[in-house]
């Protein structure tokens, strides 16, 4: 019979896929790491049983959380922080920007990032890249430590997962601390989480409202991500309102000036699309007041626990409880 991965993705809805293979798995110090053959989306990574990235969709996620901070700094950046972004593609991104000197990526699982380098080679460039300076280690006690300021700072991070090691990379303690380490004029990105009707009011709206207590300028925006079965959110905030707006003639032609190679989702006309939000969550961002803190964070209420846990030779019919991905806010 055949095998179906499964995930229940709140009371009463559960989202299964194909599995035609695994590929390799690896248990790190943190996570548990698989890279499979799915029917639906080809290759994919999946950390502690959530889809991350895959073959058919993952340059949508990337580019839209990449590009939108890197084409709205004015001049072009020279330096950007990475947290997270383990598996190299974030960061394939962020040096297609010719502007680019020099880009610290800090991811604090070393074990999760070699098995990507062995198994992603679409991001064997990024990863040989002189200007890439990767470091292993906390990505806040890196960003800390940093003497030289950056003009970008992208949190490609996991999910605010209890017990994980990010949920607290979400909160406004840290959105301070990251805003005295741009240079002027500088951006923050993060991704955040689900942006459905829903599933955004878990993170991405606190997320939000908490970088709006930091930031003089913020906004949320979105796309849908087709193996997330959902929209999927991203908040940027800007240290210079001016660098807030551009348009779409703009974007266009900042692209063409600074990004090597053609991207294959985000032009001038997406990028505007991506910051059209719905009456409905506009609404809702508006009355969002939770400021989230180390001592009141946004978590999803567990991990799962990896590819050989939850697949089933059956029908998808009947899961676990291992496969369960509650959200709370």
């Amino acid at each position: 019979m055949s095998k179906w991965i499964v995930e229940d993705l709140e009371e009463g809805l559960r989202y299964s896929y194909k599995l035609n293979k695994v590929l390799s798995s690896t248990q790190s110090k943190f996570q548990q790491v698989d890279v499979c053959e799915t029917e639906p989306f080809g290759r994919v990574l999946i950390i502690d049983g959530l889809l991350q990235s895959t073959q058919l969709d993952e340059h949508i996620y990337h580019e839209c959380l990449v590009h939108p901070a890197m084409l709205a700094h004015a001049t072009g950046p020279k330096r950007v922080f990475i947290g997270g972004g383990g598996e190299g593609s974030t960061a394939r991104e962020v040096l297609r920007h010719e502007s680019v000197e020099k880009c610290v990526m800090v991811d604090i699982d070393g074990d999760v990032v070699d098995f990507c380098k062995a198994h992603l080679p679409e991001n064997a460039e990024a990863f040989a890249d002189p200007r890439l300076d990767l470091v292993i280690d906390d990505c806040k006690v890196q960003l800390e430590k940093a003497t030289e300021k950056f003009d970008v700072i992208i949190m490609d991070l996991d999910d605010p997962l209890e017990g994980g090691p990010c949920y607290w990379l979400y909160c406004k303690e840290f959105y301070e601390m990251c805003k005295s380490k741009l240079n002027p004029g500088g951006i923050l990105v993060t991704q955040a989480s689900g942006a459905g009707i829903k599933q955004h009011k878990a993170v991405l709206s606190p997320v939000l409202n908490t970088l709006k207590q930091v930031f003089p300028a913020c906004k949320a925006y979105k796309e849908a991500i087709y193996s997330f079965a959902d929209q999927w959110g991203f908040v940027i905030a800007h240290s210079d309102p001016n660098t807030a707006s551009v348009s779409v003639e703009e974007v266009d032609k900042r692209i063409a000036a600074r990004i090597k190679g053609e991207l294959k989702f985000l032009d001038g006309e997406s990028y505007t699309g991506a910051f059209c939000l719905s009456k409905e969550l506009r609404k809702s961002f508006q009355a969002e007041t939770r400021v989230l803190s180390k001592d009141s964070p946004a978590v999803f209420l567990q991990h799962m626990e990896g590819v050989s846990k939850y697949t089933k030779e059956s029908d998808a019919s009947e899961s676990t409880d291992a496969s369960k991905r509650q959200r709370v806010a």
